[in-house]
């Protein structure tokens, strides 16, 4: 008979820096530097960082980009009208 609990049956809220490392394909001081530099989002306690899965995995779809996520042609830059460079 298993006796597993609760907490080892489901996937923990949180994540470990070696589990994003994982995800990301680099190392763990990249990950430390990303949460450093406010790339990657996470909440420092003391020597610990704490990042939930939801925000992980809502950064990961949106590729890291903050607010709303934008479609390709919305980033488009549009040219801007030249009649501003027009001498008065």
């Amino acid at each position: 008979m298993m006796t597993e609990t609760l907490e080892t049956q489901t996937i923990s809220s949180r994540m470990s820096i070696p589990e994003i490392a994982r995800r990301l394909n680099i190392g763990r001081q990249s990950v430390y530097a990303m949460l450093e530099q406010g790339l990657l989002p996470g909440i420092r306690l003391g020597r610990r960082w704490l990042v939930t899965r939801y925000a992980f995995e809502s950064w990961e779809r949106t590729c890291g980009m903050r607010g709303s996520a934008k479609t390709a042609d919305e980033t488009k830059l549009t040219p801007r009208d030249p009649g501003h460079l027009k001498p008065e």
